[in-house]
């Protein structure tokens, strides 16, 4: 994979949410390791996220050739990014959790997650709620929804979701010639 370049790479559909730390690890820890890995990454924030990320997104651009979201498009333009063949969801936070798993799109990564929860395309979640929100009654139903819908959840931080891509989706994205 690692000689593919632009549309020849899989695209891995990066998301992030509001959780505590993601703007000190997000760009190093998650987004330049995979896209060193090959993956052609579609970033999409939410609008927190994004808030957050601000003094980032110049560098998160230049790591991949397509364009960081976090607003939705109008009917008249054209989508900027490809449906992506897999997806990262770090971090996940309680309130994202929730509405991904009762198909909440309320902003433009809910809408992209939860499309693609409809296709059934592969993905991780990294888990990031507080001790005090994962004893909330719906927290486990929600998980356990996600679970069913087929995403593999993991907790820890950059380095847990790292080893997971190639495990929920090994040949979704690449050809036989990938494996030589």
């Amino acid at each position: 994979m690692a000689g593919r370049s632009g549309a020849d790479r899989p695209v891995l559909g990066l998301v992030a949410s509001a959780g505590g730390g993601v703007e000190r690890w997000f760009r190093t820890g998650l987004a330049e390791p995979l896209a060193r890995r090959g993956w052609r990454l579609a970033i999409t924030l939410t609008p927190t996220a994004a808030r957050w990320l601000e003094p980032e997104l110049p560098a998160l651009a230049a790591v991949t050739d397509l364009p960081v979201r976090w607003r939705s498009r109008l009917p008249s333009e054209p989508k900027p990014h490809p449906v992506p063949d897999a997806f990262v969801f770090a971090p996940a936070t309680l309130n994202s959790l929730a509405k991904l798993a009762l198909g909440i799109g309320d902003n433009q990564a809910l809408t992209a997650l939860g499309e693609a929860l409809g296709r059934r395309a592969p993905m991780v979640v990294l888990v990031q709620v507080g001790a005090e929100q994962s004893r909330h009654p719906a927290f486990a139903g929600h998980l356990a929804v996600l679970r069913d819908a087929g995403v593999r959840l993991v907790e820890g931080g950059p380095g847990a979701v790292m080893a997971e891509p190639a495990l929920v989706a090994p040949f979704a994205a690449f050809d036989k010639s990938d494996l030589n």
